[in-house]
């Protein structure tokens, strides 16, 4: 039998009598161990999450790579590249690559009901990825787009709409400056909201075929192509991978391809997004060093309060190291116990928000309409054994306070 384990325990459970303060400080450090650890779940979910929902919608317009011209105009009045379906199945075969399709863009000005708004036009095809815009149309349906056909539909935003005072269904003109002045007519087919306002007071959506015609482009040349990912993580590698592909590319008009990562395209978001890593990880840091502080605390007072106990047990021959344990092994069932009852109540906050969204946010603060969860079981195990050992370790400092108490004086402790 682990002799000191078994004393460990008989404290924990109030089994060894004392000044009665065991009881208490037990109960308050657990306390303090289970409000550290919800928080620290907590804290992780809710920033990751917030940063996963950001990241996708921004990739959701703009996918997470993107090939176009190599030149130095960085408007949305682009150079167009050639068609290449050699490039197209070359980049899809790549590891980690969900699609490859068409784009174009072109800035104008939209008139409706005496309301003037400048926006850009992106023009997709026929192999367009939907699957982001479903997620966040309100209202109305897709456009339908064919190679065969020319489709007038036009997808908005909500926020456009309201500022047009324009609805589904409704006819709206729009103006391009070229040489002449150029003007087309589309028909509200649907509206979309992201929360999103950098992009949803910019972007609506077309048939590709409307700006190639426009830019006096024959059905070959597009902006460039978007190249959307499987999972966000292979970002690098995969833009590794297409960078060496389309590097090699020249056409016969001696234009050079570029690929960049959604990432260079947006460095201001994601670098405001690597600073929510920097406050999570300060946050959880602090809150490990005030459980461990209030740990700390709560075992000096323990260790006190069994004074008579430890004199006891040094005038009957024990040593300095096996009472030490006695304590060490209290504190890691304090803390175990405490860890345990946190992780609980933390994945259950965690999973009634995911399921439920009970707490809602502010869309034009936040960027979101509910507050965003997501914490992957690698995180959350890391948190874990971290919590544990940064606390555990703590724990040999104030251990060594048993190896200063005298026999003589600890019995006759009050």
């Amino acid at each position: 039998m682990n002799l000191e384990l078994f004393i460990a325990k008989k404290i924990a459970s109030g089994g060894l009598t004392g000044k009665k303060l065991a009881g208490p400080v037990i109960k308050v450090a657990t306390l303090g161990i289970i409000l550290g650890v919800v928080v620290m779940i907590l804290s992780l979910a809710v920033g990751f999450g917030f940063k996963k929902e950001i990241r996708e919608k921004i990739s959701g317009f703009a996918a997470h790579i993107q090939v176009m011209s190599y030149d130095y105009n960085f408007s949305y009045e682009t150079n167009p590249i050639n068609r290449d379906t050699g490039l197209e199945e070359e980049i899809s075969n790549i590891e980690g690559v969900k699609y490859i399709q068409r784009f174009s863009t072109k800035p104008g000005i939209v008139k409706a009901n005496d309301a003037i708004q400048g926006i850009v036009l992106k023009g997709v095809g026929e192999e367009y990825n939907w699957e982001f815009i479903s997620s966040i149309l309100t209202e109305g349906k897709l456009p339908e787009i064919k190679d065969s056909t020319r489709s007038n539909a036009i997808l908005l935003s909500v926020e456009l709409a309201r500022t047009l005072n324009v609805k589904v269904g409704d006819k709206l003109r729009m103006y391009f400056v070229q040489d002449n002045i150029r003007q087309r007519q589309f028909k509200i087919c649907g509206l979309y909201d992201s929360h999103f306002p950098e992009y949803d007071k910019l972007f609506a959506f077309v048939d590709i075929k409307h700006l190639q015609k426009l830019n006096g482009w024959d059905d070959t040349q597009v902006s460039g192509y978007e190249i959307g990912l499987h999972q966000f993580d292979q970002l690098y590698d995969v833009y590794e991978e297409v960078y060496y592909t389309t590097s090699s590319k020249v056409e016969s008009d001696g234009t050079m391809l570029r690929a960049k990562t959604i990432e260079q395209i947006q460095p201001q978001i994601f670098g405001w997004l690597s600073l929510l890593d920097t406050n999570v990880y300060v946050i959880l840091v602090l809150i490990i060093l005030v459980a461990s502080f209030n740990m700390i605390s709560g075992l000096l007072i323990l260790i006190l309060e069994r004074t008579n106990m430890i004199g006891i047990l040094k005038a009957i021959g024990a040593e300095d190291w096996n009472l030490r344990k006695v304590f060490i092994y209290l504190a890691g069932i304090i803390i175990g116990r405490g860890m345990i009852w946190g992780n609980i109540i933390g994945l259950a906050l965690c999973f009634l928000q995911k399921y439920t969204q009970l707490v809602k946010l502010d869309p034009a603060n936040y960027y979101l309409s509910t507050v965003p969860i997501d914490i992957s079981p690698l995180h959350w195990v890391l948190l874990n054994i971290g919590v544990l050992l940064v606390t555990m370790t703590m724990m040999l400092g104030p251990s060594y306070l048993v190896a200063r108490i005298l026999p003589v004086k600890a019995i006759r402790f009050n």
